[in-house]
């Protein structure tokens, strides 16, 4: 059973999702404990890779109201965990075919450890955008004519 942490709704509707991976964090003590709290935001955050490894920029984790002096940085460059072999397949499809890696959700699993599902996406435009909310609108019409032909 997992626990959700944090969700980014937006990435869905700004971006094509082709596939995810589940990585690891390196956080701080007073990161973990902030975390669990539900203070911690993926909106605005994306990864990259560097160096042979991948780092998600721009997470917010609020600081630790009871660590005093000894708190960490909200936005600083967070390490994500991940096999050598996937990081040569995501970084292999960031250059060939311009996909962006975009956090979607953050959680605890059934362990008790914090876990990011990492998105490989690629971004929409905004005829696609229009064509989704238009798609949506549409079902929801459909589902509507159907409950009240059924009732």
């Amino acid at each position: 059973m997992k626990k959700l942490l944090a969700q980014n709704k937006k990435a869905r509707h700004d971006y094509f999702v082709e596939s995810d991976i589940e990585v690891g964090l390196v956080l701080q003590g007073t990161e973990v404990k902030s975390a669990r709290a539900g203070k911690v935001s993926i909106k605005e955050s994306y990864a990259e890779i560097k160096g042979g490894e991948v780092f998600v920029v721009g997470m917010h984790i609020s600081p630790f109201e009871q660590a005093g002096k000894n708190n960490h940085n909200p936005v600083q460059k967070r390490k994500l965990l991940l096999h050598r072999r996937e990081i040569a397949k995501l970084e292999r499809a960031i250059k060939q075919q311009s996909y962006t890696l975009i956090p979607l959700s953050i959680y605890l699993n059934d362990k008790g450890l914090i876990k990011m599902l990492l998105g490989l996406c690629k971004g929409k435009k905004k005829y696609d955008k229009r064509e989704a909310i238009a798609k949506r609108d549409s079902d929801m019409r459909i589902k509507r004519e159907i409950r009240n032909r059924n009732s």
